[in-house]
């Protein structure tokens, strides 16, 4: 599971995010940065980030000639980073520019927060900051990335990984995972939730979901978990096990196992703590008073429970993440 980023939003004025579009970049990752990080937030009347491009060199050309990027900043933008997204490139096996593993070198140094999308894990490993680090990338290039930096300690099997400083998701649409995550440390679970429903995605999938899971054409009846993925949301603070999921699905629990791994990749227990998690934080942004209250309505039971989750997946204590996240200390404990 994912460990608490060691940075955070500084105080003086908005975080600025840079994004190194280099020669045969991906468009579509370059778009889900801009998407996430990007966009004006009237919704939520404020911006999140101070979003920017930059390139080695004036016109740049992406992905197979598709498309020409021009107009954006030199690296000296990269500079200013407090986040930096590395360039993501199909063609893993041909070097990247020294130029711009200097740059990241020294993004690295000073302490800013690294990105890596896809095949962005090739850059950061490049520039030699990855050595004896976590990191992820796309399942058809893990043999391609072992066998040339075998100090990384490469994670195969996961949507995301965060290794503090570092972050890195498999593929194109993690990125978007990612970026919803990286919102979520910054600015808590309900800012995050605004920016999934404007790109209309998943508010939430956990890191270690699995990259690939199987989506069989669906038999008749319909084995579609929608459903009672919906019951249950409705019934987070309910005292619901597995054996409640498997008997509004009309199926046994080792059935309804089988079709979690398969169509969300991870186990009912697995989701449905998460889901209790999330909600939990949620409550504690919108002022819910004290720990025990928190607890009980998002189905985590006790308040021992909850901070103990809170802290092994989040990396905050319920006090810590309400001063970061919340409206202010109001009635109640968090601790």
């Amino acid at each position: 599971m994912a460990q608490e980023s060691s940075h955070v939003v500084r105080a003086a004025g908005p975080h600025r995010v840079v994004v190194i579009v280099d020669e045969n970049s991906n468009p579509f990752e370059l778009g889900c940065a801009t998407e996430v990080f990007g966009l004006r937030r009237p919704e939520l009347g404020r911006d999140l980030y101070d979003f920017r491009l930059c390139s080695p060199e004036p016109r740049t050309l992406m992905r197979d000639g598709f498309f020409t990027l021009t107009g954006v900043a030199d690296l000296e933008a990269v500079e200013s980073a407090d986040t930096l997204i590395v360039p993501n490139r199909p063609d893993v096996e041909v070097p990247r520019r020294p130029v711009v593993l200097d740059a990241v070198r020294r993004a690295h140094a000073r302490g800013a927060r690294l990105v890596g999308f896809c095949s962005g894990a090739f850059t950061l490993a490049e520039a030699g900051v990855l050595d004896g680090r976590r990191a992820t990338a796309h399942w058809q290039w893990a043999d391609s990335f072992r066998a040339r930096f075998p100090s990384v300690r490469l994670e195969t099997d996961v949507l995301f990984v965060d290794d503090g400083d570092i972050l890195t998701a498999a593929g194109s649409a993690a990125a978007l995972d990612l970026g919803l995550y990286v919102v979520r440390r910054d600015h808590g679970a309900e800012v995050a939730n605004s920016v999934s429903r404007r790109l209309v995605f998943a508010a939430h999938r956990d890191g270690g979901q699995r990259q690939f899971v199987e989506r069989p054409v669906p038999r008749v009846p319909d084995e579609s978990l929608a459903p009672v993925l919906a019951w249950a949301l409705e019934r987070l603070d309910a005292p619901l096990a597995v054996s409640d999921l498997a008997a509004r699905a009309s199926v046994s629990a080792a059935t309804l196992h089988r079709r979690f791994q398969a169509q969300l990749g991870c186990t009912p227990l697995v989701w449905l703590t998460g889901e209790r998690l999330a909600l939990a934080c949620r409550l504690i942004e919108r002022g819910e008073s004290g720990v025990e209250a928190v607890a009980r309505r998002s189905g985590l039971g006790t308040a021992a429970n909850l901070r103990a989750l809170m802290r092994r997946k989040i990396g905050l204590t319920p006090l810590e993440y309400r001063h970061r996240f919340g409206p202010g200390i109001g009635r109640g404990t968090y601790s």
